[in-house]
């Protein structure tokens, strides 16, 4: 998937935020531009809805949109997380709004380990839970960077 992404976690349990960029080539957008009546090409390019994926390490994942969220809160969050990363010794926590808390706690020398705290949007929406595994700082503050500047 193209377009700005920020992903925590390993392959069985992860947070990602994701703007996906939509490709001309993908069946799907083809399919949808047929049914609108223009060429493929009039869809594609940055997408303007952030999401949510999650997987909890049991198998259970999903994910959902964030209407309305701006690429300044993302990258808020980015930052605020990169700054705590780079000053903390310790356990700390980033607030992602409404949507996200993200509790960090040293998992061994140069390594953090994650529990996000999501909560869907919508009033039927059950929160869940995610624990990383250690994720070393130095890769950490490698995809933060990254994440940041394919947001500027």
């Amino acid at each position: 998937m193209a377009g700005p992404a920020l992903f925590l976690g390993g392959e069985d349990a992860y947070v990602a935020f994701v703007r996906p960029e939509l490709d001309p080539a993908d069946p799907d957008v083809i399919r949808a531009a047929a049914e609108a009546g223009v060429d493929p090409a009039e869809f594609a390019g940055p997408g303007d809805t952030w999401a949510v994926l999650y997987e909890t390490g049991d198998g259970e994942g999903d994910g959902f949109d964030l209407p309305g969220v701006r690429n300044t809160e993302p990258a808020g969050f980015a930052e605020q997380l990169r700054a705590e990363l780079g000053a903390s010794a310790g356990p700390f926590t980033v607030d992602g709004g409404a949507v996200l808390r993200l509790d960090a706690r040293p998992a061994g020398p140069d390594a953090y380990a994650f529990t996000a705290r999501l909560t869907p949007p919508g009033d039927d929406a059950a929160p869940v839970t995610v624990e990383t595994g250690p994720l070393p700082v130095a890769a950490l503050l490698t995809d933060l960077d990254a994440f940041l500047e394919s947001l500027a």
